[in-house]
């Protein structure tokens, strides 16, 4: 049975049954003013009537009680012709809404109705009757029923599939979405994570010395307020993403790493870095093996200042590329190694690659990643 059947009745539903009642009544009643020279009792002639003007009337309900009313009407054209047509609406109206199967079996009855009026009736050749026009007549009426049963399937089908699709759309957008707030969480923490220790080695060096020069004093300030601009400027480039379409929010290369280093040796910091990866990186694992020294530096920087660090990033086609930054004794308390490293850990996850920290038997802090590079 149709999901449709019994619901509120629409616009369109009020024009068809309007059309279907009128039609039925008219070629219902023209059919009657033709029969009445038939020789049949006067009382059979007005039950003919009656009851063809009732089943047009009863056309206005064949959506709630579609089986039951084309039943009634295969009694009713026993002996009446001039509810005829509405049989046929109710017939087709079966075919709509109910499988193929059922609306046949009402077409058998109704075909079994026409040869019990020849009867009544006594027409004269009830054969033909039956064989010439009950038979295609009723038979089509199911066809084209069955037609737009299974069109309007076709129509619920693909809406619904539109509506999946739709529906599945907008959890990959809240999910792209996600990864978004996600990635500029990231990237605000990488970037200005960065900026911001340089600006705290500075700041906690003026407020150490101060019998510092005149000119130690400018520099150091100098440098504060260059990191204090780039910080404004990256903080600039990484909100921008919120403005931008996904994917537009500017990276690093593994090309800058130098400038990096270059950046933490001005503030004072002494790193040593043992570069040896020739040949060209792929631009994701480039990119996470310098947000894995940024982040190693971040780190020397906030808990350990002023002690050394040593960088190596060494690798090979073929072999793989190894990052170590590792820094003697930081003063690191247990909350203080949560996001920063759980987001180097995804990033070397997403190339395929393995990440590891913590200390060694010497007493370092050492910061270690192995990122895959093809051949």
């Amino acid at each position: 049975m149709d999901k449709s059947l019994g619901r509120k009745r629409s616009a369109r539903d009020w024009v068809v049954d309007s059309v279907a009642f009128l039609l039925a009544l008219l070629i219902g009643v023209i059919l009657y003013g033709e029969n009445d020279t038939d020789q049949i009792p006067q009382w059979l002639f007005a039950a003919d009537f009656v009851s063809g003007i009732v089943l047009c009337l009863l056309l206005w309900f064949r959506r709630r009680w579609p089986i039951q009313l084309a039943v009634l009407a295969v009694v009713m054209t026993i002996y009446s012709e001039t509810g005829g047509i509405a049989a046929l609406v109710l017939t087709m109206t079966v075919a709509v809404y109910f499988r193929f199967r059922v609306s046949l079996l009402i077409a058998a009855l109704n075909i079994v109705s026409v040869v019990l009026y020849s009867v009544v009736r006594e027409t004269e050749d009830p054969g033909v009757l039956v064989y010439a026009t009950a038979v295609p007549l009723y038979f089509g009426v199911v066809g084209w029923g069955a037609y737009i049963r299974s069109r309007r399937q076709l129509v619920q089908t693909l809406r619904e599939r539109a509506e999946r699709a739709e529906a599945v759309a907008m959890l990959e957008a809240e999910q792209g979405q996600l990864r978004a707030r996600e990635e500029i969480a990231r990237e605000m923490h990488d970037v200005l994570g960065h900026r911001l220790s340089l600006l705290s080695v500075h700041a906690g060096a003026l407020a150490y010395r101060p019998d510092a020069s005149t000119e130690e004093i400018a520099g150091a300030a100098e440098i504060i307020r260059s990191s204090a601009h780039q910080a404004l400027q990256d903080l600039r480039e990484v909100i921008g993403v919120l403005r931008a379409p996904v994917g537009e929010l500017p990276q690093p290369t593994f090309g800058d790493l130098p400038v990096l280093i270059e950046g933490a040796q001005r503030a004072g910091v002494p790193v040593e870095l043992e570069l040896d990866a020739p040949g060209p990186l792929p631009e994701h694992v480039g990119r996470t093996a310098y947000r894995i020294v940024q982040e190693g530096l971040t780190n020397a920087m906030k808990h350990a200042p002023e002690e050394p660090v040593r960088i190596r990033v060494v690798g090979a086609p073929g072999n793989g590329l190894t990052v170590d930054v590792s820094n003697p004794a930081p003063k690191v308390r247990p909350g203080d190694q949560g996001q920063g490293l759980k987001g180097l850990r995804e990033r070397a996850a997403l190339v395929e690659g393995r990440l590891e920290h913590g200390r060694t038997p010497e007493g370092d802090f050492r910061l270690s990643a192995w990122l895959p590079w093809p051949s």
